[in-house]
């Protein structure tokens, strides 16, 4: 009976071995799953950490040091280590991007001496040291903004550059002397950038048009017609620089006039005494 009994009991301590080291094998498994995804997860965060402090960084970069060390330089010696001024130039605080983008991308600025009238010339200096420049006077206080330029309507824009610029700049855009000796400068091939922030901030003797005067749609009408302006085509004849209706029918007055003495005279000597 014995004998027996230990042959049943064999093969049941073999099927709960059997069934003991499948338990074991499962939960081996179970761990090393639950030991991956934790490193997937953790990587994924890390990943997502090493993002976050990249981009927070790129937010926080330092603004490029090129504007001030060209402006302690450069512009200093007339407007104050600080923006504030001197007995040499006007205070650049609150003079704000465009002034100083206008001024310096149309070659007004720097004077070479203070106090000397600033005309149109070529730019000082390249196009990223600009915009360096423009960023820092712009930190020196709060200013008019570089415009935000957009495409307009050029039927309006003409209705509105007769209404506010023609008396200066002339109908067809080609400029002219003001009464103060002043140059209402030739707008023909004009970049948009330097139409709108002329108008935002006035330099020299021309008005500032601020947005009471003439909104942002309106400034952009006048923009894109001023974009026109020189691309007429002459159809015969001599265009006459496109100095506009006054002009034109003057020179005509002149050529005209001769004439019409000469027939007078003509008519006269033949006519019976």
């Amino acid at each position: 009976m014995r004998s027996s009994s230990r042959t049943r009991s064999r093969p049941r301590r073999a099927a709960v071995a059997q069934t003991a080291l499948v338990l074991a094998l499962l939960a081996v498994a179970a761990v090393v799953a639950t030991v991956a995804v934790a490193g997937r997860q953790a990587g994924a965060a890390g990943t997502s950490a090493q993002a976050g402090a990249a981009s927070s960084a790129r937010g926080s970069d330092a603004p490029d040091p090129t504007g001030r060390r060209v402006y302690l330089r450069d512009c200093a010696w007339c407007h104050g280590v600080d923006g504030g001024g001197t007995n040499n130039g006007p205070t650049l605080k609150g003079v704000g991007p465009a002034a100083a983008d206008f001024y310096l991308r149309t070659g007004r600025m720097p004077l070479d001496r203070p106090g000397e009238r600033p005309v149109p010339s070529a730019p000082e200096y390249p196009s990223k040291t600009i915009s360096a420049l423009v960023a820092y006077v712009g930190s020196l206080g709060p200013g008019e903004p570089l415009p935000r330029l957009a495409t307009g309507d050029a039927a309006k824009g003409r209705t509105l550059f007769l209404q506010n610029c023609a008396p200066c700049h002339s109908s067809s855009g080609t400029g002219m002397i003001t009464t103060d000796g002043w140059l209402a400068p030739k707008l023909w091939s004009t970049r948009p950038e330097q139409v709108a922030e002329a108008m935002r901030i006035g330099p020299g003797p021309m008005p500032e048009f601020n947005r009471t005067d003439l909104d942002d749609k309106q400034l952009n009408d006048i923009v894109t017609y001023v974009g026109t302006l020189g691309s007429e085509q002459v159809i015969g004849g001599n265009g006459l620089d496109q100095f506009g209706p006054i002009a034109e029918m003057f020179v005509v007055l002149l050529v005209l006039l001769p004439v019409l003495l000469i027939v007078i005279r003509l008519l006269g000597k033949k006519a019976p005494k």
